[in-house]
């Protein structure tokens, strides 16, 4: 039997294991994330990260080890110069969708924050007239934007929707999967126009850092609710400033700030109407493993000569 060897940067998955149908076909190989490489390495797959620009030493061991195959453990790739990754038909895929139902309950989470006035509303001591309060809001009826109808989008919209949200969403592939009860939208004036919640979960490209700007602003239902859970680099945050002090935006809920993490100091940490969290919605006991498991079905696959899931297309950037 062949075995396949698989270069893996060392804090990578470390505690992945194989399964016992690729435990004889597959051998892991860990090597170091920086620093030079052992003599003579060579293998068609290497398993790597892709956080802050992917390991110091990733180019380099694609490029001296005759690496056909890169799988990035994790989603966002903006960081990562995906033609030179690509170069020469190699193939580049991902573990996109690993987070996407700790992403959209984290979402659900918020939106009904901010409509039940949580934490606002709880109690720290007697108050003057217990029977005097504020109406809350709901989520039934009110109109949901989401910007990027990928896993989280799908994912955050299929669970919206049993909750009476009318849901838009706006995705940059034409044609894609219907999601049932969800209003696929062509333009971004269509997709704000009298959203009451806005979530991006788009990914992080030339074509939409900064996309939401003073213009989109400009487009919002004053009142409305700003979620964040893709990339800080697709809201100008000069803008987001703006439109929150002048009302535009009444809360804006952010995973992924821009700069991440944010300076001491910075503004988004003091802000009344900004609630901001340290890149944590993905969080949950299983990440790790899910991120994992992507690989491993993607293995099989290239194993048994199929097409891989999460394949990422240089062209578009994800």
């Amino acid at each position: 039997m062949t075995v396949v060897q698989v270069l893996r940067h060392r804090g990578v998955a470390d505690g992945l294991s194989l399964p016992p149908d690729l435990a004889a076909a597959v051998e892991i190989i860990d090597i170091p994330p920086d620093g030079p490489l052992p003599p003579g390495l060579s293998a068609p797959v290497l398993f790597t990260g892709a956080w802050r620009g992917g390991m110091p030493n990733l180019y380099r061991t694609v490029e001296q080890g005759g690496v056909r195959w890169v799988h990035l453990y994790g989603a966002g790739v903006e960081e990562l110069d995906l033609r030179r990754l690509c170069a020469g038909g190699r193939l580049v895929t991902n573990s996109a969708g690993a987070g996407a139902v700790p992403i959209a309950e984290w979402t659900m989470a918020t939106l009904l924050a901010f409509e039940k006035q949580l934490p606002e509303t709880w109690l720290r001591d007697a108050p003057a007239n217990w029977y005097e309060r504020k109406p809350l809001g709901t989520l039934s009826g009110r109109r949901l934007a989401v910007l990027g109808l990928g896993h989280i989008g799908t994912a955050l919209a299929q669970r919206a929707v049993p909750f009476g949200v009318r849901v838009r969403g706006l995705r940059r592939r034409a044609g894609g999967p219907a999601v049932p009860g969800v209003e696929l939208v062509d333009s971004l004036p269509e997709l704000l126009a009298q959203a009451e919640h806005v979530v991006l979960t788009a990914p992080l490209t030339s074509a939409t850092r900064g996309v939401i700007d003073a213009k989109a602003f400009e487009l919002m239902t004053p009142g409305v609710h700003l979620v964040n859970v893709a990339r800080g680099g697709l809201i100008d945050h000069d803008a987001l400033r703006e439109a929150l002090d002048t009302g535009v935006v009444a809360r804006a809920s952010i995973d992924v700030p821009d700069p991440e993490p944010p300076p001491a100091g910075h503004w988004l940490y003091a802000h009344p109407k900004v609630r901001l969290t340290p890149h944590l919605s993905y969080a949950w006991p299983g990440s790790r493993a899910a991120h994992a498991e992507i690989f491993v079905d993607n293995l099989r696959r290239y194993l048994r000569g199929r097409e891989p899931v999460n394949r990422v297309d240089p062209d578009a950037g994800y």
